[in-house]
């Protein structure tokens, strides 16, 4: 994935959308604004959206002197919660429970403050369960992890975390061990330690942190000690569309050998033209070769 000008309005709307999360922070949507600006204009077109709405929301979080997102992220994880009981049970019942656990950690990915501003958990799972998934490698998925007996599992937002922890059970009853990976620190409403804390996943399984406040998984921007664990995994799980555009295509040669899945539902014009699908399109992908 690289930057097309189809990005610039998304780089605003979503300056846009941290700032009425925080309507005490009017005052500052001008200047906000303004700024995005300078962004768009040093954006190396050949990078990822990513790498730009990186440098916004840094600036942002200066600017607002707080995370943006902090509130909304602890909302999402109770109401996630909610459903748990529900949800897992569901996959209990599945003929197939590890197909049931991916569908619904699939479906968890519409939970995306960096596109929408609110969100029916319940209702918009409930749709997506039921609808078809546009491109599904789930029998190459099941035979990766099965046979490789480990995984390394990229997260992506915080209420979706409850529903990744949801397939992170499935798979170590199937005997896979996996490692979770959590951001660094706050960006956008991605999954820090806290998300993990407050979702219960850091009594489920191992969970690390990338060390990086990065959207996606930008390696250059990570620690050492995570870039140690990326390049030892064997199966990379990887949720949600700021993950997609940041190894697919940035990182081929560093991930030649391995198995790499992409989980997520595709959210903007952009990816989905790139990837030929409609907009709002599901997937369990094998990495593009």
């Amino acid at each position: 994935m690289r930057i097309y000008p189809d990005c610039f309005p998304c780089f605003f709307k979503q300056v846009l959308i941290a700032l009425r999360l925080n309507p005490d922070c009017a005052h500052i949507e001008e200047a906000a604004l303004k700024s995005v600006c300078d962004d768009i204009k040093a954006a190396d077109l050949s990078l990822s959206p990513a790498h730009t709405t990186t440098q916004i929301h840094r600036k942002l979080r200066q600017m607002i002197g707080r995370d943006p997102f902090g509130k909304i992220k602890s909302e999402y994880n109770r109401l996630a919660l909610g459903l748990y009981p529900e949800l897992k049970a569901m996959v209990d019942k599945s003929p197939d429970p590890l197909w049931t656990a991916a569908r619904i950690a699939i479906a968890g990915n519409i939970i995306d403050f960096g596109i929408f501003t609110s969100i029916d958990i319940e209702g918009t799972i409930k749709k997506a369960l039921a609808e078809k998934i546009a491109v599904d490698d789930y029998a190459l998925f099941k035979q990766s992890v099965l046979e490789s007996k480990e995984a390394l599992y990229l997260l992506d937002n915080a209420g979706e975390v409850v529903f990744d922890r949801i397939l992170i059970e499935t798979l170590q009853l199937l005997d896979v061990k996996v490692t979770a990976v959590v951001k660094g620190s706050a960006v956008l409403n991605d999954v820090t330690m806290a998300d993990a804390d407050e979702s219960d996943l850091s009594s489920v399984c191992r969970v690390i942190d990338n060390g990086s406040d990065a959207i996606g998984t930008i390696l250059e921007m990570s620690s050492q000690e995570f870039i140690k664990e990326f390049d030892a995994a064997k199966c990379i799980i990887s949720k949600g569309q700021g993950n997609f555009e940041t190894l697919q295509g940035h990182n081929d040669l560093r991930l030649a050998g391995r198995d790499v899945y992409y989980l997520f539902q595709s959210k903007c014009d952009v990816v989905s033209g790139v990837l030929g699908l409609e907009k709002g399109s599901m997937m369990l992908m094998k990495a593009l070769k």
